[in-house]
């Protein structure tokens, strides 16, 4: 195992979890909110992790997902007058559902065609590598990820060794996201034809104590994807905050931590690597929050070739491509609000059908 030589960016605490607090006393009109809320939905890793799934679980899921109104007593009429909502980025679940979400999203005709309406891709993410603990093999690991693959598993949400990275043994980390990007099946050769699985690299925040190490773990599994390649294709690879088993999951002043993180290697690389907050965000007025602090952070970076930054199709981390919230409570709020803003009237909890 090669060595590995980090450097290491102290964070300043106080002013982190100062500034993460000042995006939640922005100002948005209304029409702005709409389309954040919109946005958010899209971006939604729509998830369930319990030990109670089963296959008809996942398959509502896969129609919640698909169309967020659908069947709802908020969706006649529009729910309230709203228009059609898009279709969230990505169902998530563990590897052995990941067949039924495939079959059920076949069915439902999301495996094909354009984001953005209530029949886009929805893509599947499974999480595999010992998830939650991570406390296996890394052989198990691996075979867990390629079983996932081969399953049909669209994403890998890969979950780091903790335990060693506390330890000082970040070499270690970084070797187990490199081999866990081949087992996506990616290599360079591969960059340019899709026929290999993005990978999102959570760090389980809630266990790292520090703000300084949350910091230093970005950095090393940044630079782990970067030397694997995968971060060459942008949208490919991930970094993420949470399992959601682990409190806390997401806080703001962690997000900003990283998204700083992303914003250092983009700048030093040209590289676009995405987030993912998880855990904990479940009301649309906490999606914009996080929103007004992504735009704030990362919102003038393009995509390559497009020019200028900041807005129009060119703003790359405003979209699904690289960002994510993994949430499942979250979906039902959004829809709420969007009816709110459309008739006045606040929708009961009921009134939008869960999965």
């Amino acid at each position: 195992m090669a060595s590995l030589s980090i450097p290491r960016v102290p964070v300043d605490k106080v002013m982190a979890e100062s500034r993460a607090a000042s995006f939640t006393r922005r100002s948005i009109k209304a029409a702005s909110k709409a389309q954040a809320l919109r946005l958010a939905m899209s971006m939604i890793d729509l998830t369930t992790l319990e030990g109670k799934d089963s296959p008809e679980k996942v398959r509502s899921l896969c129609r919640k997902a698909v169309d967020p109104l659908d069947g709802s007593a908020g969706g006649q009429d529009g729910a309230g007058g709203v228009a059609s909502v898009p279709s969230v980025a990505a169902i998530c679940v563990y590897p052995m559902l990941v067949p039924h979400v495939r079959d059920e999203l076949a069915r439902l005709g999301a495996r094909g065609g354009a984001r953005g309406g209530a029949r886009g891709w929805v893509k599947i993410a499974a999480v595999a590598t010992g998830f939650p603990s991570g406390q296996y093999p890394l052989k198990v690991r691996l075979d867990d990820t390629r079983r996932a693959v081969d399953a049909g598993a669209d994403e890998i949400d890969m979950v780091i060794s903790r335990g060693d990275f506390l330890a000082g043994n970040h070499a270690k980390v970084y070797d187990e996201i490199m081999r866990t990007v081949e087992a996506c099946g990616f290599t360079r050769e591969r960059a340019g034809d899709g026929g290999f699985a993005h990978l999102k690299v959570i760090l389980e925040t809630g266990e790292l104590e520090t703000l300084d190490n949350v910091r230093l773990a970005s950095d090393v599994a940044i630079r782990a994807l970067s030397d694997s390649g995968l971060a060459s294709v942008p949208g490919a690879a991930f970094i993420k905050t949470s399992t959601g088993k682990v409190e806390p999951a997401a806080t703001m002043p962690v997000t900003l931590v990283m998204l700083q993180a992303l914003a250092d290697h983009h700048e030093a690389t040209g590289e676009l690597i995405g987030m993912k907050p998880a855990g904990g965000i479940r009301t649309a007025k906490s999606a914009v929050h996080y929103l007004v602090m992504l735009n704030e952070t990362l919102g003038h970076i393009s995509w390559p070739g497009t020019g200028g930054g900041g807005g129009g199709g060119g703003a790359a981390y405003m979209s699904p491509e690289l960002f994510r919230f993994g949430a499942s409570a979250l979906l039902n709020d959004l829809c709420r609000q969007l009816a709110w803003l459309a008739s006045g009237r606040y929708a009961a909890r009921y009134d939008f059908a869960d999965a």
